[in-house]
């Protein structure tokens, strides 16, 4: 219980991207400077909590044999991932923006045979994922009148881009270091390889539109405090926690999907965002249903006199 208590809180501020997100933008500022700011300010609080367990050398020594690695899909895995989501957080409300972002359960199904050869696409967990998608359909069905073409163009694509680059670029990432480095110093790697990104367009924006505002430097901050190291700390304690039973491992994984329902509760309490209508609700639960049968589908199964997982060839 304690478990799916901390996944839960860690989804509840996972949700402060999106709402923050909007804000800004809804004030003017640019999605270079949200999404340049976030990970820039992460560097120092994430060097704390390497440093901290003592983990930096071996974080170095691996980057330093294998920078081109490092460099690719750390590119891939948080730069085409929060560079879209910010570009969409112009063209709709968080909400709409959460929920569309689930599908990266979908694209992480798909990935596998991409990821490793060796394996093929989950049926059981693909088929639940439709339900996910049938989610998503309703709530961009829903939202779809009130905005133009263009509008919905960049409000769904980029978050498709960031729901396909996510996984690729951390399974890739994961993949090349073969356990050798934890979570956290995988993450602060992916940040540190990304940051000629940031650095390049956050020049850019400063040149042509100078510096951003102190307001959004403020929302960024709370950004990559919320989202970046707080949430990110709860979801791999609560993890940890449930380490060794897929049940409540896959029931810490399902609270994810209450970023959708945080969202829009903090949409209505930040921003004074009117409530969705009963067709956006009926998507939103179709989404949280498919995430939550995604991880059920997910378990391995068990053969219950050996106590063990089964692999497809076990009679």
């Amino acid at each position: 219980m304690k478990a799916i208590l901390i996944g839960v809180v860690s989804s509840f501020f996972f949700a402060f991207t999106f709402v923050l997100n909007r804000a800004m933008n809804l004030d003017g500022g640019s999605w270079i400077w949200s999404a340049s700011l976030r990970y820039i300010f992460m560097i120092p609080f994430l060097l704390m909590i390497v440093g901290w367990r003592g983990n930096l050398r071996p974080l170095m020594q691996e980057m330093r044999e294998k920078p081109g690695v490092w460099l690719l899909w750390s590119f891939v895995g948080f730069g085409l991932f929060y560079a879209p989501l910010c570009i969409a957080a112009a063209y709709g409300p968080g909400w709409l923006i959460a929920g569309t972002w689930q599908i990266t359960i979908v694209a992480g199904s798909l990935l596998v045979p991409l990821i490793d050869r060796r394996q093929k696409i989950p049926a059981k967990g693909l088929l639940m994922s439709l339900i996910i998608l049938a989610g998503v359909i309703v709530m961009q069905l829903q939202h779809a009148e009130a905005l133009s073409p263009l509008q919905m163009f960049f409000g769904v694509v980029p978050v498709l881009i960031a729901a396909v680059a996510y996984p690729l670029g951390n399974r890739k990432m994961m993949a090349a270091i073969q356990g050798r480095l934890d979570a956290y110093q995988r993450v602060l790697g992916m940040t540190l390889a990304s940051l000629p990104l940031w650095v390049v367009l956050s020049g850019y924006e400063w040149m042509t539109s100078g510096f951003p505002s102190y307001g959004q430097t403020v929302q960024s901050l709370a950004v990559a405090l919320s989202s970046g190291v707080i949430a990110t700390v709860l979801f791999f304690s609560a993890t940890d926690l449930a380490r060794g039973n897929v049940q409540r491992l896959a029931a810490v994984e399902a609270t994810q999907s209450g970023e959708v329902i945080f969202t829009v509760l903090l949409e209505m309490l930040i921003l004074q965002a009117a409530l969705p209508d009963l067709g956006s609700w009926i998507g939103m639960l179709l989404v949280i249903a498919g995430m939550i049968l995604h991880s059920y589908v997910s378990q391995p199964r068990v053969n219950r006199k050996l106590k063990k997982p089964l692999n497809d060839s076990a009679v």
